[in-house]
């Protein structure tokens, strides 16, 4: 499959692993990731995966590297993960959460789509109100107004009347609401299972081939 950029910005809600792991996807596909995280993700991921997310000044090969073994040390050590190595064939750029000169600000900058993963409910706030006061809010708004696939993932429950306007305004505007709610219906035999699920569906949305998890016609 021909490379393609995918914007991959991490919030401050929980749910860190699915964004490694999806990260981790995207890349053995071949793909270019631009990374955009947040000052609240740094620390929930470091509270829930043991793992320091790589500075906004740190190389590709940082993240490559912090990608590759943030789901097999740590926390997430015991979750199941057997497949996770950094044997990946795509690359990665990481861009400041106030650095507007990104390529990612513009909709000239062409782009295979953009996840939020997960999505906070603060961020999902400022996006439905069209706000622009970081590079995440900016790209999300840019993904919109080209109607390129713009996939969010909260995790949060339970949900508000506020959150729940904002979603279907933001599905309205032509957002995908993913929410990070596993399915049973594969079996899962793991946390690594059910993590799997919700990626699986993401990739789905984003037209990237995987075999992460058995359809519904292959259940057993």
């Amino acid at each position: 499959m021909k490379q393609r950029n995918f914007v991959l910005a991490i919030t401050g809600a929980s749910g860190s692993a699915y964004a490694v792991r999806l990260a981790q996807i995207l890349l053995r596909a071949g793909h270019h990731i631009h990374m955009i995280v947040s000052r609240a993700a740094r620390q929930v991921a470091q509270h829930e995966l043991d793992a320091r997310i790589p500075a906004d000044d740190a190389s590709g090969d940082d993240w490559l590297k912090f990608t590759g073994t943030a789901l097999t040390t740590g926390a997430a050590a015991a979750w199941g993960f057997s497949d996770c190595s950094d044997d990946f064939s795509g690359n990665c750029s990481v861009h400041g959460i106030s650095d507007f000169t990104a390529g990612v600000a513009s909709g000239s900058f062409l782009t295979g789509g953009m996840v939020i993963c997960p999505c906070s409910m603060g961020t999902l706030s400022a996006i439905a109100c069209g706000s622009s006061m970081n590079l995440i809010q900016r790209s999300a708004d840019v993904h919109l107004k080209e109607r390129r696939p713009l996939i969010l993932i909260p995790r949060e429950t339970p949900l508000s009347l506020v959150a729940l306007e904002n979603m279907t305004r933001l599905s309205h505007a032509g957002a995908t609401i993913l929410p990070a709610m596993p399915g049973f219906y594969h079996r899962p035999e793991s946390i690594a299972d059910c993590i799997d699920f919700v990626v699986a569906r993401t990739c789905d949305h984003l037209n990237v081939e995987h075999s992460l998890v058995r359809r519904w016609s292959e259940a057993d």
